[in-house]
């Protein structure tokens, strides 16, 4: 099963993509969408949905998971990163991926076992998870990455307890 992680942002989204090959994670893709604040915001959006449309064509992933809303101090920076996810979600949805969203602390909770763990402590774990020697990527990058590892761990339990009813 392919999964692809996305850390939606209006700066950097965040993208990664994994497969899961008999018990052992590949990591197939890591990377950021990258805009600039010179750009206009529409413009921004157009470039994300663009970007991740292509991603999306070339990895085929069979589910994608993305980072929902988290409680943000500056309002306009809320609503801008609710319109990047919206981008996100819809370019996801229109090509009819399964879409499964995770707050951070779920994310936190589901590689390091600690929901309040730091991004230096998930990073690690992503690394030894896919038995990785080096993980030098945006921390956009990295959270994707963490985003789509959560979920293989997710439906992987959610499989297992559907087999047990």
């Amino acid at each position: 099963m392919r999964i692809m992680g996305i850390d939606p942002g209006i700066a950097h989204t965040g993208h990664a993509v994994i497969e899961s090959l008999d018990q052992k994670l590949l990591l197939h893709d890591i990377g950021i969408i990258k805009t600039s604040p010179k750009e206009s915001f529409p413009d921004r959006l157009k470039k994300i949905g663009d970007s991740l449309k292509k991603i999306i064509e070339e990895y085929r992933p069979d589910e994608v998971s993305v980072e929902d809303i988290f409680i943000a101090s500056n309002p306009k920076l809320a609503l801008k990163l609710g319109q990047a996810r919206g981008v996100v979600l819809y370019i996801a949805s229109k090509t009819q991926t399964q879409i499964y969203e995770y707050t951070p602390l779920q994310v936190k909770q589901a590689i390091v076992g600690y929901g309040r763990a730091t991004k230096d402590q998930v990073r690690i774990m992503t690394k030894l998870l896919l038995n990785l020697k080096e993980l030098k990527v945006h921390d956009d990058a990295s959270d994707a990455l963490a985003l789509a590892i959560c979920h293989h761990h997710s439906s992987h339990l959610r499989y297992c307890l559907s087999k047990k009813s």
